[in-house]
């Protein structure tokens, strides 16, 4: 039986985790610069396209049909066969009882902003026909097989990999492929100023913090106190990474960097993600401590690599996400949740293993694929624009468009 109250609270976490992908769009639009506003923001509002697409024709099929124990699952549920107006979704538990709709809609919504995240590591170098086919081919054959792997009963789910809300499955494999992504393509050859508007950055920072809620606590399926745990560690881990990474600015860039608060907010968020329903609140702050620290120094040897990871998406989230999965078989405790596994500190150091394997199977799956995704849609179409396009900016040489009128 339908329970209303899990159910109006899902549609509302739906509606959270949708409004990030818009809020991703600010957030990459304001870091960019004048010239490639338009470009940078369509990279994630055509996901809200392309993706649903996918996910009605085969995406939920291959992630939460059949393959048990395997890398994917079938296609039973193609086209969302059998699925009616009155087919339910419980939880393992039992407990859940919301509209199959709903559990459909929501896992949607984290499988249009995962590839967004990507766009922001080569902004300002992609042509946008390359950029669609890329979208396609890494949503089918990176994100679905790690859907299911981890929350569809495959492979990985039956070593008792945990991930609450998308440390390996959003945020590690975005990384990793915004990484490869960046080392196939090269660096710009035009150089930007910086940021053309912080408070553009600012906006998506607030609706990315906003959305969150629905990510994390949205993930627990529905309204329990396991719902309460994650939503305050959520806010706990952003909030102290922002000020963390406000102080290591300050240290060593001799400001307080408004820009760096904002950073650091956003790694924080990434790195409570895998851990949020499975840690205390006291180590959801260190988390967010630990976040503010090792993805600050993640950015820092980018640069030392000369990597052109234009928005730093490998070092917030690529890094975030791993470092919050590792902190899962660090600080999980079955006394916050018994679906939980006990961590190290919790006298379980085989758990940290497990995290580990899972790490360094999805970090290899991710950048092989991506790199050799990329290596094949170059020879069906350029990937990269002309020195040209590069100049005039992606919004005029792409879209024929302009953000702002000079």
């Amino acid at each position: 039986m339908i329970d209303a109250g899990n159910t109006g609270f899902m549609l509302v976490a739906t509606s959270l985790v949708m409004l990030m992908t818009p809020g991703l769009a600010f957030f990459y639009g304001g870091l960019v610069g004048r010239k490639n506003v338009l470009a940078i923001m369509i990279q994630s509002f055509v996901s809200m396209g392309i993706v649903d697409v996918i996910w009605f024709t085969v995406g939920y099929s291959l992630c939460f049909s059949g393959g048990h124990g395997a890398i994917y699952g079938n296609l039973d549920m193609a086209f969302l066969n059998g699925v009616t107006p009155s087919s339910e979704f419980g939880d393992v538990a039992g407990g859940a009882h919301i509209p199959l709709y709903v559990f459909i809609a929501y896992q949607m919504m984290f499988a249009i902003i995962t590839p967004a995240l990507i766009s922001g590591a080569f902004t300002n170098r992609v042509r946008f026909k390359a950029y669609l086919i890329f979208l396609v081919a890494w949503t089918l054959f990176v994100y679905f097989p790690f859907v299911h792997m981890i929350w569809g009963g495959g492979l990985l789910s039956t070593w008792k990999v945990q991930d609450f809300a998308g440390g390996i499955v959003v945020h590690a494999i975005a990384g990793t492929a915004a990484l490869a992504s960046v080392l196939f393509i090269g660096r710009r050859k035009i150089s930007e100023s910086g940021p053309h508007s912080l408070p553009l950055v600012a906006l998506g920072t607030g609706l990315l913090w906003f959305g969150w809620y629905g990510f994390n606590a949205g993930s627990e399926l529905k309204v329990d106190h396991i719902t309460a745990l994650a939503f305050l560690n959520t806010d706990l881990a952003a909030s102290v990474a922002s000020v963390t990474w406000l102080a290591m600015a300050w240290i060593f860039e001799k400001k307080p960097k408004f820009l760096g608060l904002l950073t650091g907010a956003v790694a924080g968020l990434a790195t409570i993600t895998p851990a949020a329903g499975f840690v205390s609140p006291s180590a959801a702050m260190a988390i967010g401590f630990m976040a503010g620290i090792v993805c600050y120094g993640a950015i820092w040897f980018k640069n030392k690599m000369n990597w052109d990871d234009a928005l730093d998406v490998w070092g917030v989230h690529g890094v975030g996400g791993v470092l919050g999965t590792l902190a899962v078989g660090v600080f999980a405790w079955s006394a916050m949740n018994p679906a939980s596994e006990n961590g190290l500190l919790h006298g379980n150091p085989g758990f940290l293993g497990v995290q580990m394997a899972a790490v360094a199977i999805a970090v290899a799956w991710a950048f092989a694929f991506t790199y050799g995704m990329l290596w094949i849609i170059n020879k069906i179409t350029p990937v990269r624009v002309s020195e040209a396009g590069e100049e005039m900016g992606l919004d005029v040489a792409e879209h024929g468009e302009s953000a702002y009128l000079e």
